[in-house]
This record gives C-alpha cells, structure tokens and sequence, in this order.
C-alpha cells in the first residue's frame, strides 16, 4: 500500500507536467501521456534504479520540438525508435560509466540551460497577451508557492489546475485551454511502427536528434539515479538503467508516445512519500492512464495559462540559484565550464551539445592543470661533477614539452647527469618519446646520463614500447 501511494502521488505530480512538456514539444498532449504510461510500465521491470519515475520530459521535448516542427510527428517517432537502440547499446556495451566524466560544474550548467530554456518556450504565451491572461498566470503562480504553506498532501500544480479550471468553466472566461492544443487519449495505446519511408534519408533526417534524444535521457536519467541512491542509501546499476531506458523508449515509440527519461521531481516526490521498490513505478505509470480516461472531459477545459504557471515555476525550480553565488568563489575554470555549458546549450538549443562542449573544456582545464604540477629541480654534486634533475608530476602529452625544456644542455656541460624519475609517472607514449629525446640530447653532447628510480607502471609501458636498450635497462 505505500508503494502504491507513493506512486498515486507522483502520478498527480507527473500529469500537469507531461502534459506541460508535450505542449513545449508542439505534439497532442496524447502523444506525451502514452509514453509516459509506456515508460513507467516498462521501465519498472527493466530498469536499474527501483523507485525512479520516469517520464517525458521536458530536456527531450526541447530536442524533439525542431524535428517535430521541421518533418512531423512520424519522425519523431522513428527518432525516439532510433535513441531507445542507442541507449540499449550505451547499456550493453557497460558505458554507463562515461557519465563519471560528466564533473559538477558540467551538471549545474546543464539543469541552469534547462531552466531557461524552459522558461524561453513559454515566453511566446506571456509576451502580448491580455490583461485576463496575465491575471490568470499570476493566479496560478500564487496558487503553486502558496498552496505549500498551508499543506502538502496535494501537489500544489495540481491545485493550480483545479483552481483555474473551475474558475475559468464557472465564469466563462475566453481563454485557451488543452483541447485547443490537441487531442487526448480515450483507449489505450495502439502499437504500430513509424510511418516514414526505410531510406537513407530518413537516417539522416533522425540520426542527429536521435543521439541527442539518446544523451540528454540519458545524462538526466543518471543524474536522477544518483539522486535516489543518496537519498536511499542505496546504490543501482548505471548501465542496466541505460538499457531499460532504451527499451522502454523503444517500446513508447512503437506505441505513438515521445521518448522519455528520468523525471527528478517525481522522483524524489516518489522516495518522499515512501517509495522504495518498482511497484511504485509500476502504479505511478498504469494510474495515470487511467485518469487520463476517466477523467479526459475535465482534463480537456485545464486553461493553457495553468501549464505555462507549472512550467514557470518548474524552470524557477529547476535553476541552480545559489550557482549565481558560487560562480564568483570557485576557481575560475570551474566557473568558466558552467557558463559555457549554460551559454551553448541555450544559444545551441541543444542539451546534448551543451554537455558534451562542457565534458571536453572540463577536460582541457584538468588536463592544464595537471600538466602544471609537472616540476623538474637540479642538485649539484659538491665537487661540481655531477648534476642531479629532480623530476616530479605527472609526464603526459600535455606536459611533455614543459618536461623537455627543463633540461639545460649548457649547464649540464663536463658533468655525469643523472635524471631522478621516483616521483614522476609516465603515462603514454608521449611522454616516452620525451624521456628518450632528453636522453638522447644529452647523448649527443658527449654528456653522460642515466634515468633512477622510475616506478613498475611507467618502466612497464616503456619496456612495452620499441624505446632505446638504456631506458628499457632502468
């Protein structure tokens, strides 16, 4: 019974929202409750993390709203057929732990794009509308952060609905409402594979919003997980969350629904209320389709002015607000990772784009950072006759070149030189490639040298190399 509630209640979480993010992706508000019921179903047996809630999604619906505007609603579908395989096979192959990679500033970039590109798609409803619609946003935004002072049994963006139906049906106020939007469901949904023609140019047309599709569910999905296991204490398979994901993308697909992920407010919604195990996720999927049909005369008059409210406050959420402070603190290439995650992604209008520039200057600024510690110090023997190079850090690519310059052939003239590795590491052929040319710099000069002290890894990659018999000796 506590699986099954806390799943009623994520199910009341969950539908404004699906409903909010279909609106966002320009498709029926059937075609994101589908999935959603879909997902939750299949997931619940498939996935890796019990008691996640997952969803359409806002991330996927801002990919999939340029396909669906620009070549229609069969190729989104064959799109998300397309993500499910790629997620399945992210799974198969174990790649669940390139999401390791993904660093903290990366994920605060990540949901602050999020947020506003949320709040950007409901700009086209707020700009130039009436004064009626203003009052009936500013009514369900008050609704939504007040409700929660007086009590938190009801989802407050389920009040806000409420409110605003019953005051817009009893007073008969000419505003927009979800059956202006599109058609909702009446029956369960009917499998059938996507109507596009099997050529090449379909591919093409899918491939790009695919593996988007498939990165951003993804990114979310984890990160939602990683929520869960510190908020149970308990850990889940990264990798099998991958594959179920795909596997339940592939079957709402192949049902008319839009692909989904990982959704962190239901979630956590979820876990509040008590739910640990996948009966939870399992309820909160079929219970939704049910009210969907049962109630679909009432769901049908929600004003628009409700959803844009939801989304409103789901962006204002959503937004890392204390990331504004700590972005003056933190060091300065974190900082920069953030907002350049934060500036792709929105200018980009896509996520996965976002992330991946953010993973890679992440990258770049750890990899100049580590080459930075590389330090090469000289001892001088009394008598002058021998000249000892102290070599510490790390000796890779990036630091090579740092590693060969600190050598002075002039200084090192008429004396024994002996290089000291015990405090280095060398890591890839690169820095193989150094060592042998400081060696044989010295070589060349009539300069006797000798490399000490180099640990079991690096004298193993060097010995595994075609490297010259001195260095394959120490």
């Amino acid at each position: 019974m506590r699986e099954m509630l806390a799943g009623a209640v994520a199910t009341f979480a969950l539908i404004p929202e699906v409903i909010a993010f279909s609106f966002v992706a320009g498709v029926d508000p059937q075609v994101g409750l589908f999935a959603s019921f879909v997902i939750g179903i299949v997931v619940a047996f498939t996935g890796g993390r019990p008691a996640m809630i997952s969803a359409a999604a806002g991330s996927v619906a801002l990919v999939a709203a340029p396909l669906v505007h620009a070549n229609g609603l069969a190729y989104l579908f064959a799109a998300g057929l397309l993500a499910g395989v790629f997620q399945i096979a992210f799974g198969v192959l174990r790649l669940g732990v390139l999401m390791r990679f993904v660093s903290k500033s990366v994920r605060t970039g990540f949901v602050n794009a999020l947020a506003i590109l949320i709040f950007a798609a409901q700009l086209p409803h707020i700009i130039g509308g009436d004064w009626l619609a203003y009052g009936m946003l500013a009514a369900g935004l008050a609704v939504i952060y007040l409700v929660p002072r007086i009590t938190i049994a009801i989802p407050s963006p389920l009040i806000c609905i409420l409110v605003l139906t019953v005051a817009s049906i009893s007073l008969q106020l000419p505003v927009m409402t979800i059956a202006d939007l599109g058609k909702l469901p009446d029956s369960l949904p009917i499998f059938g594979w996507p109507a596009v023609p099997m050529t090449v140019e379909t591919l093409t047309i899918i491939a790009g919003p695919a593996l988007a599709i498939a990165m951003v569910g993804l990114l979310e999905s984890m990160m939602t997980a990683s929520v869960v296991d510190d908020l149970t204490g308990t850990r889940s398979s990264k990798n099998r969350e991958c594959t179920g994901l795909g596997i339940a993308n592939t079957a709402a697909s192949l049902f008319g629904g839009i692909a989904g992920c990982g959704m962190i407010g239901q979630t956590v919604s979820n876990v509040k209320y008590g739910g640990r195990g996948r009966l939870s996720t399992l309820f909160a999927g079929a219970f939704l389709l049910i009210l969907m049909v049962l109630l679909k005369p009432w769901v049908s008059q929600v004003p628009v002015a409700a959803l844009v409210a939801i989304m409103v406050m789901v962006s204002i959420d959503t937004f890392d607000w204390s990331s504004l402070k700590t972005v003056i603190v933190h060091p300065k290439m974190s900082s920069a990772v953030m907002v350049v995650t934060v500036l792709v992604t929105v200018f980009s209008s896509n996520l996965a784009l976002g992330v991946t520039v953010g993973v890679l200057l992440s990258g770049v600024f750890f990899t100049f950072k580590v080459a930075r510690l590389l330090k090469v110090q000289t001892q001088t023997s009394i008598d002058g006759s021998q000249i000892t190079y102290l070599v510490s850090g790390q000796v890779f690519f990036a630091s090579a070149n740092v590693f060969i310059e600190a050598f002075n052939i002039e200084e090192a003239n008429g004396k024994t030189v002996i290089i000291d590795v015990s405090q280095a590491h060398f890591w890839d052929i690169t820095a193989v490639a150094a060592l042998e040319r400081v060696v044989e710099r010295f070589e060349a000069h009539k300069i006797a040298a000798s490399v000490l002290g180099m640990n079991d890894a690096s004298a193993t990659l060097i010995g595994s190399l075609d490297s010259p018999e001195k260095l394959k000796a120490v």
